[in-house]
């Protein structure tokens, strides 16, 4: 009897070791049942994650192909006035910066030794021509020889070269425009003596100015001299200055393969300046339709081109799953106990593979992957995934400009 009584006594800790291990399991089970509980009470109460973008619908525009070049301005004439011979300046009588006419004078070096000269030469040039005159008298008259006149005639013609050499120096004393135009800043000074060579001011004719640019051979079928073009300066932004192509040169360049293009552009306001360079547009065939979205709506990766479009969250899961069915995965898990997904009308992102064309200005051409009226993602792009619900807000949308100007700022 003892030794049962013993037995039993002996079980009791153990069993209670027991109960209290099987109630421990259960308050921490139940604490986990619930915090699991009050989770998911939160996911549903945050409702379906959103992220914020911005968007613009796809649309067909008319672009008119272009040929596009960097040229330089160069004036239809212009040249660095410079004496021929030295000597010091004795009058400046133009103003920096003014227009002149052909043959108005620019400059005057000191030139009375020249010019006493030329009446000493004047004056034996006189006296050979009276010598000659005598002696085709006394020829006449058989009183010298033939001999003795030609001799004369000798020096009076080269009394008259002379003349003529001197007269031409004393020409070059004297400066005047070679053509009409716009004079630059004056560079002599009276007084100052000059070298042959001395630039003393620069004289271009600005309306029209020519502006000289490359484009690759390819181009040479789209152009042709008479072909409207159009040339802008970020010196006047917002400002187009017209004309048309003037010269194709007659040879390709064998290092570059590009072919220097002349355009004459019409200069009115004498804005453009010889030396400045100008952006040169020239449309080059007919127009044509093409589908575009903005460039930043575009991100390109190594294995292709890609876009988001939006949609609904039953459109995207019904594509998914018949996706799914015909290459025989498995279709779209349903979520449990996570955050809530989207469902319904609910708008959701979807990557697409595109086949970009030609770019202008903000926007950029799509071949292929995308249709009209599509609604495509601008902004927002890290954060999109497949199937990401969003939320669209307009109110900064990147540039989409076809023909984006520069902005003073």
């Amino acid at each position: 009897m003892t030794t049962s009584n013993n037995k039993r006594s002996s079980m009791k800790p153990w069993a209670v070791m027991l109960l209290l291990v099987l109630a421990l399991i259960l308050i921490i089970g139940g604490i986990w049942g619930f915090n699991t509980y009050k989770m998911i009470q939160g996911f549903k109460a945050m409702g379906v994650p959103k992220q914020t973008i911005s968007t613009t619908q796809a649309a067909e525009q008319e672009w008119q192909p272009q040929v596009h070049a960097v040229g330089t301005l160069r004036a239809v004439r212009g040249a660095d006035i410079s004496a021929e011979v030295a000597g010091v300046v004795e009058s400046v009588p133009f103003t920096s910066g003014s227009s002149i006419k052909q043959g108005e004078p620019l400059l005057s070096l000191r030139s009375g030794d020249d010019l006493a000269r030329l009446n000493s030469l004047k004056a034996n040039a006189d006296l050979a021509e009276g010598n000659y005159t005598r002696d085709q008298a006394l020829l006449e008259a058989q009183a010298i020889s033939q001999a003795q006149l030609d001799n004369t005639a000798a020096i009076l013609k080269s009394a008259k070269a002379q003349v003529a050499e001197q007269q031409a120096l004393l020409n070059k004393k004297n400066i005047t425009a070679p053509f009409a135009g716009t004079l630059g800043v004056r560079n002599v000074d009276v007084g100052q003596y000059l070298q042959p060579g001395t630039k003393i001011v620069t004289l271009q004719t600005l309306d029209p100015i020519f502006v000289d640019f490359f484009v690759p051979q390819q181009s040479l079928s789209q152009i042709a001299p008479g072909q409207k073009v159009d040339a802008s300066s970020d010196t006047f932004p917002g400002l187009k200055f017209e004309g048309e192509i003037s010269a194709i040169d007659a040879k390709v360049d064998a290092d570059t393969r590009n072919v220097q293009v002349r355009a004459t552009i019409k200069n009115p306001q004498h804005k453009l300046l010889p030396g400045m360079y100008a952006n040169v547009n020239i449309d080059a065939g007919n127009g044509a339709k093409y589908l575009t979205v903005p460039l930043n709506s575009v991100t390109f990766n190594p294995y292709g081109e890609t876009v988001f479009v939006l949609t609904t969250a039953e459109q995207y899961k019904a594509e998914h799953d018949a996706k799914a069915k015909a290459e025989g995965t498995a279709p779209t898990p349903d979520a449990a106990g996570g955050p809530p997904q989207p469902e319904g009308k609910q708008l959701v992102s979807k990557q697409v593979f595109v086949s970009v064309g030609p770019t202008r200005g903000d926007q950029v051409a799509i071949l292929k992957g995308l249709k009209v009226g599509d609604v495509v993602v601008t902004s927002g792009q890290l954060k999109l995934q497949n199937g990401t619900a969003v939320e669209i807000n307009n109110k900064v949308q990147p540039l989409n400009n076809a023909n984006p100007t520069t902005v003073d700022e």
